[in-house]
């Protein structure tokens, strides 16, 4: 009788083991599918542009991390002195992206997703998708980051 339940005990953990096992297995793979179906967060929608100071204290070559309303965005100053704006929620599983300066790209520590600084384009990684652009305007010497 005593064999009988350690038998019966022994499958029934192996059994619990091997759905675990199987739920973090298959998790990753669920949120690829739905990593473009998020909806908005609550006041997200409220910002619609925001001032990031003066255009002569951003160096080319510079970046910078800040709040777009309750998202996270990605300020670039290209080489060219150009500026580029995203949102930085990598669109694999939603790491917060940022700025490589000695490769000159986006990248995200995550997964080693790997976006272009001029385009958002993904280039290198799991990420499916770019990430999302921002305008970005230069008023009276002063940069305004807007919705695009």
């Amino acid at each position: 009788m005593i064999a009988g339940t350690r038998r019966v005990f022994v499958r029934w953990i192996t059994g619990v083991f091997a759905a675990l096992w199987a739920g973090m297995a298959s998790y990753p793979f669920f949120r690829y599918l739905i990593s473009g179906t998020k909806k908005k967060q609550a006041g997200e929608e409220l910002v619609t542009s925001i001032s990031l100071g003066s255009s002569e204290e951003f160096l080319p070559g510079a970046s910078k991390n800040f709040k777009f309303g309750s998202a996270p965005a990605l300020l670039v100053r290209s080489e060219d002195g150009a500026f580029h704006a995203y949102n930085a929620i990598c669109t694999h599983l939603g790491c917060t992206v940022q700025y490589n300066e000695e490769k000159k790209n986006i990248w995200c520590a995550c997964h080693g997703g790997v976006y272009d600084t001029a385009s958002g384009k993904n280039l290198a990684g799991p990420p499916p998708k770019p990430l999302k652009a921002l305008n970005v305007e230069v008023k009276e010497g002063e940069i305004i980051v807007s919705r695009a």
